[in-house]
Formats: C-alpha cells, sequence, structure tokens
C-alpha cells in the first residue's frame, strides 16, 4: 500500500463528505428524483444518489405517459434507505400518488374541479379514480335527482368537486351532484336573464305534486301552483294537467336571487269575478253546485271560477249545531240567495235558509198570540220546560208561568220529560227566534176574583198571628198578605194584634198593588181614616152647626144601624133554616 493508498485527497474525502451529507438529506416517506440505470427482467434499475442501487417493478410505469429509458429522470417514492439486504426500497406508484394528493390540495384550494373515473362501486357509494388517487363518492352526490342505474357513467372520465380531503389518513370525498348544479346554475342564470315577468311561453309537464306541476320552459323548471291553474276550484293538480303535456303559461314572478319562476295558466283566461257585483246582486235567488265542504259551511260554485260560501250559520234556521254535511252533500245543486259580495277580496256570501219560509213566522201567522197549543215537553231546565210546537219549533214555559199560586220551582216537579201539554202563546219574537208560552195562563187568575186595586176595600180572613202583625188570607186563599201593627188600627191603643185570632174577617184598604208581583200591602188604619174622611164630607157642612162629635157619632151610627140590620138578616135566615 503506497502513501497515497493510505492518505486520501482532499478531493476524495469533499466527495465522500458530499454522498454522506447527501444520504442524510434524503428521508423516507418522500419523493426523490431517480435516474433509471438499466431496465431487465421486468424491473427498472434506478439510481437516487445511495451507496446502491434499487429496483422497480415494470408495471409500476405502466400508467406514465412515457415509458422509462436508460438514462431518464423519474420521480419515485422512498419508501427505505436500506432493507435487511441493504438496498434501497422504492416505489414508483406512490411516488404517482404522492403527485397526485399534491396536485389535488392545489386544485382544492383553488376550488377548482378534478377529473376522474367511477371505477367501482362500495357501500353506500361509489369509488373515483382521480389519477392515482381513490376517492369516495357518496351515492346521494352522484346526480343532482336520484338515478336507479350507475352503469352509463362507470369508466367515463368526468368533472367532480372535492368536498373534503384528509391527507394524513388518505381519504377524499368527491361530488358530482355539486359540479352539475353549478353547470345548471349558469345556465339558469343565462335563462333566466333572458325571461320577463308577465311573457307568454310554451313548456312541457315534467313533475306532478299535491300543490301543483313543475313545468320545463327548455333548461329551466318552472313552479305552476295548484291556484293558478284555474280560476275555478281544483282539488288535485292532474285535473288539470298531466306529465308530457304542452302546456301555454305566463312568467307571474321571477326571483333573481333564488331564480325561481312561478307561473299561471289562469292568467291567460278571461277573469269571471269582474263585474261579479252586478251579475250577482245582493237578494239574488240563484242555483249553484256544491264543491266543497268544511266545518264552518259549504261552497258553492255559481259559474266556472266563481264561488260563494254558505256559512253553517245560514243553512237552517232551526237546525244550529249539526255539520254541515249532515244538511247538504257534496255536487248536490242547491237554491242560495246572495247576502253580501266583495268584488276586491273575491268572496260571495250566500244563504240556504233565505230561500226557505221561515219557521217562525209562519208559526206566527198561523198561532198569534193568545193562541192556545199543545206539544210534548222535549226539556225541563231549573228555567222552565221546552214544548216541541213541531218536527223543528219549541217553545219555552217559564218557570213564572206554570201555576199561579205554586212557586215556580215547586211547580215544575209536577211535570216530566215526554209528557204533552197544553199552553198559551204568550209572546214570539221572529228576530231572537223565541216562542214564549204559558200554562197557567189557561185558567184565570184567582185574584181577578176581588177587585185589588189601589185604595180599594177588601175583606181578608185572620191566618196568623204574631207580635209584628197579622198575616191574612184574600182571593179564596190565593194570595196573602201581611198587615204590620202599625196598620192594625188609627188608635194606638189598639194596635194590637192579639186582639184579633185566626179566623177572623177584617176590612182593610189596598195601599199598593203589584198584579205581575202578586203582591199586595194593606192597612185597617189607612181604611178608617178614609171611612172618617168620607163620614167628615157626607155628614159636615160649613152651615150645619154641627160638631165634629155629632158628625161622627151620626155616621157610627149609621154603620151601627147598618150592622143591626146585617144581623137581623142573618138572624132570620138562620130560623129559617
Amino acid at each position: 500500500m503506497t502513501a497515497t493508498d493510505m492518505n486520501p485527497s482532499t478531493e476524495d474525502f469533499a466527495a465522500l463528505l458530499d454522498e454522506t451529507m447527501s444520504v442524510a438529506r434524503m428521508e423516507e416517506g418522500k419523493v426523490v428524483p431517480a435516474t433509471v440505470t438499466g431496465i431487465a427482467n421486468d424491473f427498472v434499475t434506478v439510481d437516487v444518489g445511495l451507496k446502491t442501487e434499487g429496483r422497480i417493478a415494470l408495471r409500476e410505469f405502466s400508467q406514465d405517459d412515457k415509458q422509462p429509458d436508460v438514462g431518464s429522470v423519474v420521480e419515485v417514492y422512498l419508501e427505505r434507505i436500506e432493507n435487511a439486504l441493504g438496498d434501497a426500497v422504492l416505489s414508483r406508484d406512490k411516488a404517482r400518488r404522492e403527485e397526485a394528493w399534491t396536485r389535488l390540495e392545489n386544485q382544492a384550494a383553488q376550488k377548482e374541479t378534478v377529473k376522474g373515473a367511477i371505477v367501482g362501486r362500495v357501500k353506500g357509494g361509489f369509488t373515483v379514480d382521480l389519477g392515482g388517487v381513490n376517492a369516495f363518492l357518496p351515492g346521494s352526490q352522484v346526480d343532482i335527482r336520484p338515478i336507479r342505474d350507475v352503469g352509463p357513467l362507470m369508466g367515463q372520465e368526468q368533472p367532480f368537486a372535492i368536498l373534503k380531503m384528509d391527507r394524513p389518513r388518505g381519504n377524499i370525498v368527491v361530488s358530482r351532484r355539486a359540479v352539475l348544479e353549478e353547470s345548471r346554475a349558469e345556465q339558469r342564470a343565462e335563462i333566466v336573464g333572458n325571461m320577463a315577468e308577465g311573457e307568454k311561453r310554451k313548456g312541457v309537464v315534467k313533475n306532478i305534486t299535491d300543490y301543483g306541476a313543475f313545468v320545463d320552459l327548455g333548461g329551466i323548471d318552472g313552479l305552476l301552483h295548484v291556484t293558478d291553474m284555474s280560476w275555478k276550484r281544483v282539488s288535485h293538480p292532474s285535473q288539470v294537467v298531466e306529465v308530457g303535456q304542452e302546456v301555454d303559461v305566463q312568467i307571474i314572478k321571477i326571483n333573481p336571487e333564488t331564480q325561481r319562476i312561478s307561473l299561471g295558466m289562469k292568467q291567460l283566461m278571461a277573469d269571471p269575478w269582474e263585474g261579479v257585483g252586478a251579475k250577482y246582486p245582493i237578494g239574488a235567488r240563484l242555483k249553484g253546485r256544491v264543491t266543497n265542504i268544511t266545518d264552518y259551511g259549504a261552497f258553492v260554485e255559481l259559474e266556472d271560477g266563481v264561488e260563494g260560501l254558505i256559512h253553517v250559520s245560514e243553512m237552517s234556521w232551526t237546525k244550529k249545531n249539526l255539520h254541515p254535511g249532515k244538511i247538504i252533500s257534496s255536487s248536490q245543486e242547491v237554491d242560495v240567495m246572495v247576502l253580501d259580495v266583495d268584488s276586491e277580496k273575491r268572496r260571495i256570501s250566500l244563504g240556504l235558509k233565505q230561500v226557505m219560509s221561515n219557521p217562525w213566522e209562519q208559526f206566527q201567522a198561523e198561532h198569534p198570540v193568545g193562541t192556545d197549543v199543545e206539544g210534548e215537553i222535549r226539556g225541563i231546565t231549573e228555567f222552565g220546560m221546552f214544548i216541541g210546537l213541531g218536527p223543528d219549533l219549541d217553545g219555552m214555559v217559564h218557570i213564572n208561568d206554570i201555576d199561579w199560586n205554586t212557586p215556580g220551582e215547586e211547580a215544575v216537579k209536577a211535570y216530566n220529560k215526554g209528557d204533552t201539554v197544553k199552553a198559551r202563546v204568550l209572546e214570539i219574537d221572529v228576530e231572537k227566534e223565541r216562542i214564549s208560552l204559558g200554562i197557567k195562563q189557561l185558567s184565570e187568575d184567582p185574584v181577578d176574583s176581588i177587585e185589588l186595586r189601589k185604595n180599594a176595600v177588601v175583606t181578608c180572613t185572620v191566618t196568623e198571628v204574631t207580635s209584628g202583625g197579622i198575616e191574612v188570607s184574600l182571593a179564596d186563599g190565593n194570595m196573602t198578605a201581611f198587615i204590620r201593627k202599625s196598620d192594625l188600627s188609627r188608635d194606638r191603643g189598639d194596635q194590637r194584634p192579639e186582639r184579633f185570632a185566626v179566623g177572623d174577617k177584617v176590612d182593610a184598604l189596598v195601599t199598593q198593588y203589584d198584579r205581575a208581583g202578586r203582591k199586595v200591602s194593606l192597612s185597617i188604619k189607612a181604611r178608617e181614616i178614609k171611612e172618617e174622611k168620607a163620614a167628615v164630607e157626607q155628614y159636615g157642612s160649613a152651615d150645619s152647626g154641627a160638631s165634629l162629635g155629632d158628625i161622627l157619632g151620626a155616621a157610627l151610627g149609621s154603620s151601627a144601624a147598618a150592622s143591626a140590620d146585617e144581623d137581623e138578616e142573618e138572624t132570620a135566615d138562620a130560623d129559617k133554616e
């Protein structure tokens, strides 16, 4: 060995240092340039600047645009700098994948679409090859509308939008639908820009829903709402249009922000509501067909496109709490009367009962006040009884009109539901639909047998004596009154209730009388004062010279003589008996 061999030159040391530094700079898991040094036995030998060369299977270069040549430089993925055999572990496939990831990340950052092809089906969607990197395409992102057969799309290169990327996990989610929607939005914007509200267009019905139909206007759909299909009531859009039908429509409204287009068909027809007030004056009687029944009434078609509402309160004079469907039926032809017309709100109020005879007016004509009627008790309440006056009418007997003498609360207990009774018509209020009846009015008021009026003198029978006065009865016991202690006599000494006994007859003056309330106020004292005044007027005069005592004596003498005569007559009658 020479000295030169023992002491390497400076150049050799520098080269060795560079090689060492180059190896140190290389990192596993990175893409590095490699020079092709040979191709043999389905392997490509490359030099990446390490101590040894690496080998890569030739098939990994099959997807490259150009096959490798000796001396050409290719990008490879350095998996391991040195394996157990001392060789570098390299991969062209992984290098291509890393290149694709970098490219896709840049495109995603720029929000650009990427090219790819659907290559397989997986759970929940499909696999898309994005040029060396597989991505997941959810089933909902294949198309704008769900499609049954994806076969024609398989293997076809087409644009996709990247929705999500996770390089460490190797996950990419793409969407074909987003690209289609963006393209469609551009087309819609261009088409909508050429449209104007009020414009007439031809279209083809593409789809029908419960609320309307979607019409293709040539690249863009518009909604034809069910309320804009016809002036008349339409229950379902299928009654007017069908899928595939060509229709003439008018553009009602365009929303530039959402690019939604509202269409109408009835706007191309004459409005039947024009001049409706003159055609249907208030009070007019018309015929119509029931088109719809609701809880609050029924709609009646008067002509195509013109409907009126019969409110439930205007359906029957007597059936107040029935559902409209129990009074009339759908498609039935009915006679109605126009009650009100509002052309601006497109409302016509109709009446059904107004074309029928008013049972209250009819009853009034046939049974005027004072007429006696007969009917079955249909109901008893705390304030009276309801008596049937026919199939639809009831009259009410108030508890105060049941009996002259018995209190109403007691009198009503003598009757039962289902009993047939007679009553007298007391009042008929057609406007309020009320008929008042009375049972006690069928007989004369017992009080009428005596002259009960203010200042009249009546004969009463003592029924009870109390410390505060006496209770008396009159009108054959059908009426009672109470004479207070202070009204028992003109003389204070005789104002003693105990001087009376039950059964005594007394004469008293009526001081107050309430016929409706059947209340009377009596006073013996007032009777005595009245008699005294009458005596003074009869026997006293300015020229007689008689004193007040003489006048009273004469008056009392006349009264005594009259009483004596009455006693003699009673005695004579008793002797005859």
